[in-house]
């Protein structure tokens, strides 16, 4: 099970932080992700960080300003927002996967939090 958390609304040009907290596996077994879906738009990779946290990625649309971490301690993976844009508006969806090849396809992950919305204003 995976419950994100952390959304709001905040200004253009601001920051925000998400997180999202896995229960009942194994967490440090499971590639985590990050993907967002605007309305009326098809859910799009965001970020996404390997077991160890030793490699990650993004999508061109948010390299330099998100940066993605996790704490295998806690279970948690986090998403760090910077310079945040009206673009950015969605709900942020975190997921898992046991095993990757791109690592950015909606079809990679089994599972899937619930979504917390982000909204920047302009």
């Amino acid at each position: 099970q995976l419950q994100a958390s952390g959304g709001g609304l905040v200004q253009a040009g601001g920051s925000l932080s998400v997180s999202c907290v896995a229960s009942g596996r194994t967490f440090s077994n499971y590639v985590m992700g990050w993907f967002r879906q605007a309305p009326g738009k098809e859910r799009e990779f965001v970020s996404f960080i390997t077991r160890g946290g030793g490699t990650t990625a993004y999508a061109d649309s948010v390299k330099g300003r998100f940066t993605i971490s996790r704490d295998n301690a806690k279970n948690t993976v986090y998403l760090q927002m910077n310079s945040l844009k009206p673009e950015d508006t969605a709900i942020y969806y975190c997921a898992a996967s046991s095993m990757i090849q791109t690592g950015r396809r909606v079809s990679e992950y089994r599972y899937w939090g619930q979504g917390t919305q982000v909204t920047v204003s302009s």
